[in-house]
């Protein structure tokens, strides 16, 4: 199956070196660019691509904004957003994951890195790189009790969802959740897909946040 791909930033290098790593994919296929945030989800409204490379600081409309214009579309549910940035602070890590965004590289990855990102996220899953998941999750976690949310949108949760939903909060792949509950790594997907379904959210980064943000994993845990 090809991932059709999409890309936004505002430099004409960094768009052309997408587009020549893109092409030389041959499971990638580029169907289109954008150079500000405004021309990215006028992209992604015309020509639905499965994945859009999104840079954060353009002009017009900023790459935050715009990935939020783009997963809150009912008609673009279909589509996913990596941030690929040269910025790598907190918050905007945070800005770019409450987006919802699904993925978040720098600009300086690897291209093997970049078209793997690709791939990931076109397959449903969440990617950010390890730094940046860590430093994401050590943020979170050091935010006082008082800004996060009271975990109501948890009751509707079975008590293995919360389970699970924590173990997701730490950073467990579903092979680690398997085994941290004794079931089968499939088993453990199937959880994960229910508390996704149940919470309204796109994959597993949004529920890093939620985990965090309703007091459901702490510091230190």
């Amino acid at each position: 199956m090809t991932v059709r791909v999409g890309v936004a930033d505002d430099q004409p290098l960094i768009r052309t070196g997408l587009r020549a790593m893109i092409d030389h994919a041959s499971d990638l296929t580029l169907v289109g660019e954008a150079e500000d945030g405004e021309q990215a989800v006028a992209l992604a409204l015309r020509h639905r691509p499965d994945v859009v490379l999104m840079d954060i600081r353009m002009p017009k409309l900023d790459g935050i904004e715009a990935t939020r214009r783009i997963t809150t579309d009912a008609s673009l549910t279909g589509v996913r957003v990596v941030v690929l940035t040269t910025f790598d602070a907190d918050d905007y890590v945070y800005a770019a994951i409450r987006a919802g965004a699904s993925g978040f590289l720098l600009k300086d990855a690897p291209p093997e890195a970049v078209l793997e990102g690709i791939r990931v996220v076109a397959r449903g899953d969440a990617l950010i790189a390890p730094s940046i998941t860590r430093r994401l999750i050590a943020d979170l976690a050091s935010r006082p009790d008082a800004d996060r949310q009271p975990p109501t949108e948890l009751a509707i949760l079975t008590d293995r969802e919360r389970e699970v939903l924590a173990l997701v909060g730490r950073g467990l792949s579903n092979s680690e959740i398997g085994a941290q509950l004794f079931v089968s790594p499939a088993t453990a997907k199937a959880h994960v897909s229910h508390v996704m379904t149940k919470l309204y959210a796109r994959d597993r980064a949004q529920l890093v946040v939620v985990a965090y943000e309703s007091g459901l994993v702490r510091p230190g845990e």
